[in-house]
């Protein structure tokens, strides 16, 4: 049985989503990022980005809103419109698409589809890069953030729903890769990949040594990864935001909450995810952020200077999304040049963590609003 699929369909008219009747007294709608996300969380399976009249219009393709759209919406994007030579295919699929429509461009050029196809080799081709620890750092190891994938979904029922760390990392190398590894910058699964190289390298859960390395030694009382079931009412409501009409619903407590349209970061019982797994409270992250910003006590300050060392060159910084900011190890980084100094990084549910060696300031913000 052929498997149905749900596509919406956005035309894309100078950076805005147009709606008209044959194409005449285009109206504005809304941002095609805002849509794209509400879209995804409806439950489209794919996305298509359409300028019908770009390459009989001469307009140029919208790469910006391409990156934005591929770096909070992790189904396959297909971009139309404007593709007039083999470069505009490398250009949007740099960008995040997924796959790539032409239609003008191939009747001008009939030799535009093979070359392209030429040049890409076909669906996939081998990794030539090696993935490295510092790949995995750095975010440049070419996976995605698609915690709903096909892999993830088999080892749910091959574990019956428990899906340890090392075992889902395992999974996610059956999954193909977005780009040859240290070639672009990504937000993806890469700390989760580190913590299953924990795992490997300690013997310990991944959970087990945070604890005896980090939560322990600072006092951390409340801090987990995975919470026992009797706790769960000493956990905040998740929200979930609607774009449009800004409305809040209750999405529960679970961190899972697929009928809810939460984004279901925990993928099984038993996962213990190094990006965005850790249950904590204000009181307790804020001691793990004074003794990063202090130093000596969990990171020396050799090793923080490392990690807050701007690690992406001119290409990787091109899909990086944090204006004013590059990014080290793990977390943003300061750019003295744009005026910032603070490393840390953002949740998706709103928080924002933000260490200021220079100014001794840390500054740690609590939300639990997805939008």
């Amino acid at each position: 049985m052929i498997t149905k699929r749900i596509i919406p369909c956005l035309d894309v008219r100078d950076g805005r989503v147009v709606k008209g009747v044959n194409f005449l007294g285009l109206a504005d709608v809304s941002s095609p990022v805002k849509l794209a996300e509400y879209y995804s969380r409806c439950g489209a399976d794919e996305l298509v980005f359409y300028d019908i009249t770009a390459s009989a219009e001469g307009r140029k393709l919208f790469t910006d809103i391409l990156r934005e759209t591929a770096s909070k919406v992790f189904i396959p994007l297909t971009v139309g419109g404007g593709i007039n030579t083999t470069d505009d295919f490398d250009r949007v699929l740099k960008c995040g698409a997924d796959k790539v429509s032409v239609n003008s461009g191939a009747i001008r050029d009939p030799g535009l589809i093979s070359s392209a196809a030429r040049r890409y080799g076909g669906e996939f081709v081998p990794a030539k890069n090696v993935i490295t620890v510092k790949d995995l750092f750095c975010m440049t190891a070419g996976f995605s953030y698609d915690t709903d994938a096909k892999c993830f979904k088999e080892l749910w029922e091959k574990t019956d729903g428990r899906c340890p760390t090392v075992e889902a990392a395992k999974a996610l190398a059956k999954e193909p890769l977005l780009f040859e590894p240290g070639e672009h910058w990504e937000y993806s699964l890469c700390l989760d990949v580190l913590a299953a190289v924990i795992e490997i390298a300690s013997g310990k859960r991944f959970g087990e040594y945070v604890r005896e390395n980090i939560f322990e030694p600072l006092g951390m009382k409340d801090s987990t990864f995975l919470l026992p079931a009797e706790k769960l009412d000493t956990v905040c409501a998740q929200y979930q935001c609607d774009i449009f009409t800004r409305e809040r619903k209750n999405c529960g407590k679970e961190i899972r909450n697929v009928d809810c349209r939460c984004w279901p970061y925990k993928i099984g019982s038993e996962y213990e995810s190094g990006g965005a797994g850790c249950i904590s409270t204000v009181e307790d992250y804020v001691k793990f952020m004074e003794a990063v910003r202090k130093g000596g006590i969990l990171l020396s300050q050799k090793t923080t200077d490392l990690m807050t060392t701007d690690m992406l060159n001119a290409e990787q910084k091109k899909t990086f999304w944090q204006t004013g900011y590059s990014y080290g190890l793990g977390v943003r980084v300061p750019d003295p040049a744009q005026g910032t100094s603070d490393f840390g990084w953002s949740g998706a549910a709103g928080a924002y963590m933000a260490i200021d060696r220079v100014n001794g300031i840390t500054l740690y913000y609590a939300q639990h609003v997805l939008f």
